[in-house]
């Protein structure tokens, strides 16, 4: 027991204490998430809009989420990370209190996406700040500590809005407006004097023209395809694997939220340990490729193993698949850039992860209704089998 504790007190520590900082302004925001996950049981039930105008509104989601990501990556190199955060944090709060007062079709579609939009803003401008004030020799621990942060704060958000919405979905907005910005204020007051809250110098654009651009990187560009493929059989987790509980092995709604929320005690409890130890020893192609293959075996082994004990397994395993693989995929776009275009590198990046939002619900649920459950995990399992091979051989070359 010692000996794991000294483990862990190692792998928190050196870490700088603005990184720490970041993590909680994260773990303020995310604790909100309360909107998202009942929005389509909201627009259904309390907004009477049919399943399909609900579906619609997710993949307005999506697609708003894919500008904000290109959009505060742009944002990002121009005017720097701490004013695109601050903005996104209390503008996207704000816009939650505002579109709770939406009701018909149209005005929220609107809301929605011009919501995500800013709100989606956030993450490209968060990376580059955790790469800006983390130690270099700790950028991908920096990483992993703020997505602890969100993980617990995605553990938390999500049971406090079932809570909220028995007495009023009007609740979810107004809490996850509330600590949108209070994480922006926070934020606000802890770095507005710290070196990277300075107002950037603007760039000449001759000089823009001599910087590497992420469009133009072909190896970057397939990397972020990767990540896109990748990222739509990961997050079958949010969409299709649900379904497959309820339907095929029949469980309750109780227990599919366990399942759930085992993969947040999962990452919360092991990730840093895990990152502190293997990224000493392996390199990232070697560790984003052995999590690309335990994505694949957590889907399989659901047609492999027809007892119920597997899909606890099979959770484990999708839970340190995310472990060994996120953290690490989240660095290259930081070493692969530069100070003056690492807001647009870390936008590319995430844009990846904001298409498969929408790509991933959509093709699953395609297979699913064509040729069943078992055709999508062979599917999904081959695929990401394919994806980590190439990771491999390019994240080397990268």
């Amino acid at each position: 027991m010692e000996k794991i504790l000294t483990l862990y007190r190692n792998a928190f520590s050196g870490l700088s204490k603005p990184a720490w900082m970041l993590a909680v302004v994260m773990f303020i925001n995310r604790s909100g998430s309360m909107v998202i996950p009942f929005l389509s049981v909201y627009l259904t039930e309390s907004l009477g809009f049919s399943l399909k105008q609900a579906g619609f509104m997710l993949s307005l989601f999506g697609f708003g989420s894919m500008g904000g990501s290109f959009l505060g990556g742009w944002l990002t190199d121009r005017i720097g990370h701490f004013r695109v955060q601050f903005w996104s944090l209390t503008i996207g709060g704000s816009l939650f209190l505002f579109l709770a007062q939406l009701k018909t079709f149209v005005t929220f579609a609107a809301g929605i996406f011009i919501l995500s939009l800013v709100s989606e803003c956030l993450r490209p401008a968060n990376s580059s700040s955790v790469s800006f004030y983390a130690k270099p020799e700790n950028i991908t621990r920096a990483f992993s500590l703020n997505r602890m942060a969100i993980n617990l704060g995605f553990a938390i958000g999500p049971a406090v809005a079932g809570l909220l919405a028995t007495v009023s979905y009007r609740l979810l907005f107004l809490a996850d407006g509330f600590t949108c910005i209070t994480a922006g204020l926070f934020f606000y007051f802890y770095f507005r004097r710290l070196p990277g809250s300075r107002k950037k110098a603007l760039v000449s654009s001759a000089a823009l023209v001599q910087i590497r651009s992420p469009y133009r990187d072909i190896k970057f560009i397939l990397f972020v395809l990767l990540s896109t493929l990748f990222a739509c059989v990961f997050f079958q987790f949010f969409s299709t694997l649900p379904l497959y509980y309820r339907q095929v092995r029949g469980l309750t709604e109780a227990q599919i939220g366990m399942l759930l929320g085992l993969n947040g005690i999962v990452v919360f409890s092991l990730e840093m340990l895990v990152v502190y130890l293997a990224g000493k020893r392996f390199q990232p192609a070697t560790l984003i490729c052995f999590g690309a293959f335990l994505v694949g075996l957590s889907f399989i082994l659901l047609n492999l193993v027809q007892a119920n004990w597997i899909v606890f397994a099979s959770m484990v395993i999708l839970s340190i698949a995310e472990i060994f693989s996120l953290p690490f995929m989240a660095t290259i776009p930081v070493k692969r850039s530069g100070e003056t275009n690492r807001g647009t590198y870390m936008g590319l990046y995430n844009i990846s992860f904001s298409s498969s939002f929408v790509l991933g619900p959509f093709i699953g649920t395609t297979i699913i209704d064509r040729f069943g459950f078992n055709i999508l995990w062979w599917s999904s399992g081959l695929l990401v089998f394919a994806t980590g091979i190439a990771f491999n051989q390019l994240v080397k070359k990268i």
